[in-house]
């Protein structure tokens, strides 16, 4: 299955940015971010990152030893494989425990966790996924709902960066400087007349 090449228009930036009462460059700005503004890799499926130390919380680090590349106790970014190849390892871990495997991985455009699937509006893990894969319009409904549900609107609209990527990213965010990327892809963005 491949996702739907429709790209998102500036009518849908705008439709959200009315819904959100935030600015058209805010939501493009955390679209840069977080998958450099593409839904979809060359193949079609959705850009995805596994993320090992995710996989290891959620199956009690039942893996951590027989796959060590997959299930992590710690963050460690030299496991990242990046762009496609990120399937191999998110595959890897499907034959171990699908529902933790794609609960594990962030998904998109906008990089929502699959473990936050109910806060992106979905009653399962798979549902948002199949969404995912279905369009960017889904996508962006995705991130809306998450914004609306994870209390990340506020920040959002007062372009306080920390704030929304310690609620997007986690407490860790400073480590990939998400706050600094963010100001700096909505200035971009916002000096752009038909953007803000």
């Amino acid at each position: 299955m491949v996702g739907s090449r429709d790209a998102l228009t500036d009518l849908d930036y705008r439709k959200v940015a009315e819904t959100l009462g935030c600015e058209v460059a805010a939501i493009k700005a955390v679209a840069e971010v977080e998958s450099r503004g593409e839904a979809y890799f060359s193949n079609g499926k959705p850009k995805i990152l596994f993320e090992a130390h995710i996989f290891s919380r959620l199956t009690s680090r039942a893996y951590d030893n027989s796959h060590p590349s997959i299930s992590s106790r710690h963050w460690n970014r030299s496991l990242y494989v990046g762009g496609i190849s990120e399937y191999v390892r998110l595959n890897k871990a499907i034959e171990l425990n699908s529902n933790a495997a794609i609960r594990s991985a962030s998904w998109g455009r906008f990089q929502i966790m699959g473990f936050n699937f109910k806060l992106a509006g979905h009653v399962t893990a798979e549902s948002f996924v199949k969404a995912v894969f279905e369009s960017e319009k889904k996508q962006l409904e995705a991130f809306v709902t998450f914004i609306q549900k994870s209390g990340l609107g506020e920040h959002i609209r007062d372009k306080n960066w920390a704030a929304f990527a310690h609620g997007y990213n986690g407490s860790e965010y400073q480590k990939n400087q998400y706050d600094v990327k963010l100001e700096k892809a909505y200035k971009k963005y916002a000096s752009i007349k038909n953007a803000a």
